[in-house]
């Protein structure tokens, strides 16, 4: 089956989003996806756990911990699912989420141009 860009970037919003529930049982407030040449870039803002925004307050240090762990985790998560959903070569997944803001922002380089995936998928 062939996707033009639009249909394709539906698809990953849906499993972008599959992935925070898993972790969190929360869905993501917005997002948006752009491609750049072999880039996937994902800005999403997420609703922030109640009690890591309470322990954010307390020591900022423990939450962030937290959050590179959770972080860690959904790119392993991420990746499973443009390998083997799409089968796609991810070289690299570069991710970070500012708690004040809830905004995130996700950087995925792939072994070849976007378009050349979303044609095959």
């Amino acid at each position: 089956m062939s996707w033009s860009a639009g249909p394709f970037k539906q698809e990953l919003i849906k499993d972008y989003n599959n992935i925070n529930l898993l972790l969190f049982n929360i869905g993501v407030k917005s997002q948006k996806i752009d491609f750049l040449g072999d880039k996937i870039l994902i800005f999403a803002y997420h609703k922030r756990i109640p009690s890591l925004k309470h322990l954010d307050e307390i020591n900022r240090f423990v939450t962030r911990m937290t959050d590179i762990a959770i972080i860690d985790s959904y790119k392993e998560h991420l990746r499973n699912v443009l390998e083997e959903k799409y089968g796609m070569k991810v070289l690299s997944i570069l991710k970070d989420y500012d708690p004040i803001t809830e905004l995130s922002g996700t950087i995925i380089t792939l072994d070849q141009d976007t378009s050349a995936y979303i044609s095959r998928v």
